[in-house]
């Protein structure tokens, strides 16, 4: 059996609303105390229908909007489709709809994975190469965002880390390629050395599908291959999980509210 509860935080909110709201004030205290620490705020963006309520959130609550350090902060991205981005499963796409665009961030300070690429791999390694050269990284070393955001899907995947796929066997490099036979799909994503060293990692999950993954992931035997989201253990940082009622309704260990 596995033991998260050393490791991480995990917290049974009402639904994706709540969790929105949690993760939004989440948000603004690490980019503040990252702002303090050493001047800018660096934050990894998740897809899907939860985080997408957060960017909104950010950008459409005066009160929060007034709280984000826009002019310190650098957007990057946990993975992407193999899509161009103005694609409808474009996670930048997504991003720049529901925050990006409404926001005071200027194009300088937006990384996005360039999914449009024909060869996916050649967009992987820009990517990797654009991380180790802005973080001015050797061989083998990773960047240290002050946030990553995820999300995991109902059979375990996190961020394009897929069941089965070789992704999960990389240790050096910061992002590749991943094919995923499920979705018939080249994905590019971080890896999840990448993801475990961020200062912090928040988790985002809700729905009844996602129950029985969920509760393999925290509460049962350590299985990564078959589900990837058990990779994401940040080596020096936080972790915690934000999940809705449905989400964690079968987890016997976690902070419900």
């Amino acid at each position: 059996m596995i033991d998260y509860q050393s490791k991480a935080e995990v917290r049974v909110l009402p639904d994706g609303a709540a969790i929105a709201n949690r993760c939004a004030q989440k948000f603004v205290e690490i980019a503040a105390a990252a702002v303090r620490e050493k001047g800018s705020f660096d934050v990894a963006l998740a897809g899907g229908s939860t985080p997408k309520l957060l960017y909104g959130l950010l950008v459409d609550d005066p009160a929060l909007r007034s709280l984000v350090l826009w002019d310190k902060m650098h957007v990057f991205f946990g993975d992407e489709r193999h899509v161009k981005p103005d694609h409808p499963d474009s996670n930048f796409r997504m991003a720049t709809e529901a925050m990006i665009s409404k926001s005071p961030l200027k194009p300088e300070q937006v990384t996005r994975i360039k999914g449009e690429y024909p060869v996916a791999e050649d967009a992987a390694k820009e990517y990797d190469q654009y991380l180790r050269t802005h973080y001015k990284l050797a061989e083998g070393q990773f960047p240290r965002f002050d946030l990553v955001l995820l999300g995991m899907g109902s059979e375990g995947h996190t961020p394009s880390l897929f069941p089965g796929t070789k992704a999960l066997r990389e240790t050096r490099r910061i992002a590749v390629h991943n094919w995923v036979g499920k979705v018939l799909m080249d994905r590019i994503t971080l890896t999840a050395p990448a993801v475990n060293n961020a200062a912090n990692v928040i988790f985002m999950v809700t729905g009844a599908d996602k129950a029985p993954a969920l509760t393999a992931v925290l509460e049962r035997f350590y299985e990564p291959d078959q589900l990837p989201a058990q990779l994401i253990q940040p080596t020096n940082g936080s972790l915690l999980w934000l999940v809705d009622t449905a989400a964690g309704n079968l987890l016997t260990r976690a902070i419900r509210e």
